[in-house]
């Protein structure tokens, strides 16, 4: 196969056509017009595999039938019609995507999950924002314990457009911070973006994985390793909760006798 035919092929094979497929489309295209048994002979296909695969373009609106047996002949049809195949697919899709939004709780409603944590991993960059998508699934406040100088360092340019997602779905966050001009930066929007801060002094407390709890999960996420951590499940949850709620009492009052308190321009 020539760099050409090879390239066309790819395209192909990018748009859905397998390889025999392909093909057998290029021959037909090349031939023009011609009986299964030329077609697989070029396409280099044994006959019967030649007539499933024509079967299966002529299904797709790519190849059409000209003439009866024992005469019967196969056309390529316009390479346009691969545009309109295409639409029909990307029609096919946004309706499945549809369909699925709707029946996706159905599953997770049957979905046995047992008795035991459930605990997924994430690594890299991308990997720790899914974890952080699934943040955005909160029915109730998050708990967070946080490093906002790591967290920006490493994902600067993904957390204010999720600071105002979150805030859009009503998922407000308590959290604990290190003091650091940047914690103050977002203590000073705390109303906008649905949060309350208690920013205790840096060498008091000191934390760089960012952990959250929220529903029945915790999510770690380790900024320096790119690694993030979902554990679903409710007794961890509760424990987690529980802690928060002592520490975040230690938290306010070292944030008030500080005086590192920043309140935001709305007097949140």
């Amino acid at each position: 196969m020539d760099k050409r035919a090879e390239e066309i092929t790819n395209h192909l094979l990018s748009f859905g056509l397998t390889k025999k497929e392909a093909g057998v489309y290029i021959s037909t295209l090349e031939l023009g017009r011609a009986t299964v048994s030329k077609i697989s002979r070029k396409a280099n296909i044994n006959r019967t595999t030649g007539y499933d695969i024509l079967d299966s373009l002529i299904n797709k609106g790519l190849i059409s039938i000209s003439g009866k047996e024992p005469k019967q002949e196969y056309v390529a049809e316009s390479p346009d019609n691969i545009l309109l195949l295409l639409e029909k697919q990307l029609l096919t899709a946004q309706e499945n995507i549809k369909r699925a939004k709707n029946f996706v709780p159905e599953l997770k409603s049957i979905q046995k999950v047992g008795d035991r944590p459930q605990v997924k991993f994430y690594e890299g960059v991308e990997g720790m924002k899914q974890v952080c998508e699934d943040t955005l699934t909160a029915k109730k406040p998050i708990y967070a314990y946080a490093n906002y100088d790591d967290m920006h360092r490493t994902m600067g340019d993904y957390f204010p457009s999720y600071y105002q997602r979150r805030a859009k779905k009503g998922i407000s966050v308590m959290g604990i911070v290190p003091d650091s001009p940047l914690a103050r930066e977002r203590a000073l929007k705390n109303k906008e973006e649905a949060r309350e801060l208690a920013v205790v002094p840096a060498d008091v407390f000191s934390i760089s994985p960012d952990i959250e709890i929220y529903d029945n999960k915790v999510t770690i996420l380790s900024w320096r390793e790119k690694l993030g951590i979902i554990i679903e499940s409710a007794e961890i949850a509760d424990a987690m909760k529980k802690i928060f709620e002592l520490a975040w009492a230690e938290a306010k009052r070292l944030d008030k006798q500080s005086g590192l308190g920043v309140k935001s321009e709305a007097g949140v």
